[in-house]
Order: C-alpha cells, then structure tokens, then sequence
C-alpha cells in the first residue's frame, strides 16, 4: 500500500530530509494470468483498472502499456474538462466525468491541480446565439448548470478580446462555470498510484502484439514480455485503437487523426477561464505557469505519428490572434500532438465486441480527457458485470449499423468533421 499523502507526512519528510518517500507505484514482472487485462495505460486504463478494483473488488488486474505513464494522450492534451454537450447520449456521461472530477483528488489522495475556472463558449452571430442557447437548455434538461452572458458580461472577463473585428464580432457567450482545467500527467500518476495501492499490476515497456481466441473467444495476449492470459480483455488504446483491434481481426468505424496543442511563454495572468472561438475551431486557457495553452483542429489526414503540419499550426495561431490580437507578439514556447481516434459521428464507444471476452473503449474524438473518470467506471462496470453503465447505455458499437448515432457536431458520418 502506498504511503498516504498529507501535511504531516509532508512534514515528516521535510525533516527527514525527504528519504522516506517510496516509488508511487510498483514495477512488477507480469504474472501468466489475469482476471482482467486492460490494453493501455493512459487516462482511460488506469480509470478503468482503478475503478474493477474499487468499486468491484478486482485485484487479478493488469495494465499493459507499451511505453511509460503519460507518455501517450493523458499527457498530450489541453487539459480541459466540461460537460457542455448538447445530444441526450452525451450529456448524462460527461456530466457523471465533471462530478467524478470535482471529488477527484479526494478520491485518489493526489493533487491534480483541479482548477473549476469556467468554460466560456463565444458566439458572433445570430443563429450561433441560438445554438448556445439550445445549448444551455438542453443542459438545463439534464440538471447541468450553464449560463448564457451577453457581450457585456464577456467584455468583462476579457476585455483584451477584439469584440469589434468586423468578421467575427463577440455577442456574448455559453458559460459552464463548473468547467475547468486539471493537470493531465497528474491525472495519470494519480490513478496509477491509486490502482497500484489496490493490487493492479503496472506493467509498461509491455506492447500487446497479438490477440489469441479460441472457439470460446480471447484466451489472452502476446506482448513484448510473453504470452499472458485472461478471459476478459479491455481495449483501452486511443488512436492506437484500430492496430490493436486488428490483431484480432475487427475492423472498427474510427479513424486515427494527429491533433496538435501548443503552450506559449509565461505570462501575467490575461485568460481568467477556457475560451472557445465560435468563428473557428480554437481553444485557450492559461496555465498555472502563465503559459497560453490552445488548440484547434485536427490535422485531416489519417495518422499514427504524434506531430503535425505547419499549415495547421498558423490557423490556429491565426485564429488565437483574430479573437486576442495582444497575443501577436507572444512567442511560443512548444507544440505537441496526439493520435485521436475519431468516430463516425463524434462519440465514444464503450462496449462489448464479436469476440467474446474482448472489450472496446474508443472513439474519443477530442473529449478523451475529460472523460477519463466516466470512461474508467463504465468501462469497469461493462468488464465486471457484462452489462453496460446506464449513462453510457448509448455508446454501443453496433449503433453505426442501426443508424442511432449521436451527431454531436452534426457533421455527419465523417471522422474528420468531429
């Protein structure tokens, strides 16, 4: 069991000279066999890994992750979590992540710098002022706070913004002021450590190259550090989703997309909450740091490397500049880029596969992050009963065959779009 975190351990410490602390999670060999194995240790694994052994009582657990913890997505984000959906199938489930969230850090005895700072989604036109405000009420429906400010109240909060440009001007904005930021690798060490105090084997350096079945479905997987088996197999992989699914021969409705991220030198404090640009697709929040951390879109083209193109890179900067032109002169620090695995029609899938024992968490689109907490319990929940979450009943694979898709963006049956 790992040492409890607190003031007076961290006084203890201090005067002994901080020798006293331990690894935060073990670094076992793998054993021949598992109750449960989860492919991929990121945001998602670990939640899920986390909440069998919690909330199940599971403690045969594996997670298997090819490189090291928050080397892949949970690490390579813009750290935002909200629960601002719009369709029915969504809102319930980011809705549970935001809660999760909010008593996170309790949960996990680790700080993972939660920071409910607000998530403010601008609007320049008529019609995106009615979506907002359908929007908002379709929160409202599900008991989710939102608030509509008008260009006053905006200005308010960021005075710095170009309220005026004469393509896009702010008319006010969707405010969820339960929205935030959290420190990604936090997260993952977080739930690492916590999974590891109740007995899940972490096992990095350890790539899943091979799924076996037999007539009664997986029997267990082969990885760089030999076969282990087990009867229950979760996929909990990102844009590696549809390498790992094709080991054992599923072709899944996703794509893999690079999307990028940037952070720019620290500053004084200029962006009191997250904001979206409603006249592109870019997002800013300001680090602890002082840093600008923002985003855009993804790069459109399929992809399993984790870095962009150039073009990408000055839409974002021209976007971030059209809504804060002060930021022109700011230079910028470093980018990354993580591997998305978009969906058909912008939303996850948590559910069972044809093959017997193998389950699927994936399609994350650009909400992986914030939903690592609802992702972990009904992952966790569909692995330990069979049965899926009651807000996560929608996620089912086999929706894109039915046509019950939940079209969050409206784009379509397009990855790319979402």
């Amino acid at each position: 069991m790992a040492s409890r975190y607190s003031i007076f351990s961290l006084l203890k410490e201090s005067f002994r000279g901080h020798r006293g602390w331990t690894p935060a999670w073990r670094d076992p060999e793998p054993r021949p066999a598992y109750d449960f194995i989860i492919v991929g240790g990121g945001g998602h694994g670990l939640a899920t890994a986390y909440y069998l052994a919690k909330n199940h009582g599971a403690r045969n657990v594996a997670v298997l992750e090819k490189g090291y913890i928050g080397g892949g997505n949970v690490g390579r984000n813009t750290t935002i979590i909200r629960s601002n959906y719009l369709m029915p199938g969504n809102i319930p489930f980011y809705e549970h992540s935001l809660k999760l969230w909010e008593g996170l850090e309790q949960d996990l005895n680790y700080n993972a710098m939660i920071s409910q700072r607000g998530v403010l989604n601008l609007f320049h036109n008529d019609s995106q002022r009615d979506e907002c405000a359908r929007r908002g009420n379709s929160m409202h429906l599900h008991g989710v706070d939102a608030e509509m400010l008008n260009r006053e109240q905006v200005r308010k909060l960021l005075p710095m913004a170009d309220f005026d440009n004469a393509r896009f001007p702010i008319m006010g904005g969707l405010m969820q002021r339960r929205g935030g930021t959290v420190r990604h690798d936090a997260v993952a060490w977080g739930f690492a450590r916590a999974a590891d105090s109740l007995g899940v084997d972490i096992l990095q350096n350890c790539e899943v190259i091979g799924i076996r079945q037999d007539a009664s479905g997986v029997t267990g997987v082969e990885t760089t550090r030999g076969f282990i088996a087990s009867r229950r197999v979760g996929m909990a992989c990102a844009g590696n989703t549809s390498r790992v699914a094709a080991l054992a021969g599923l072709r899944l409705p996703i794509e893999s997309h690079v999307l990028q991220a940037f952070v720019s030198e620290g500053l004084k404090p200029i962006v009191p909450c997250v904001v979206t640009f409603g006249a592109g697709h870019f997002y800013i929040s300001q680090s602890d740091k002082g840093g600008l951390v923002f985003g855009g879109s993804i790069d459109m083209y399929n992809s399993y490397a984790q870095r962009g193109n150039l073009p990408t890179v000055e839409e974002v900067c021209e976007e971030g500049v059209a809504l804060f032109p002060c930021v022109s002169r700011v230079r910028m620090l470093r980018s990354w880029g993580g591997i998305m695995d978009m969906s058909m029609d912008g939303s996850p899938i948590i559910d069972r596969t044809a093959v017997d024992g193998l389950f699927l968490n994936a399609g994350w689109c650009y909400g992986g992050f914030k939903a690592s907490p609802a992702s972990g319990w009904c992952f966790a929940h569909l692995l330990a009963t069979d049965q899926p979450h009651p807000v996560a009943r929608e996620y089912r694979l086999d929706r894109f065959a039915t046509g019950r898709l939940i079209d969050e963006h409206g784009g379509g049956a397009h990855p790319n779009r979402h």
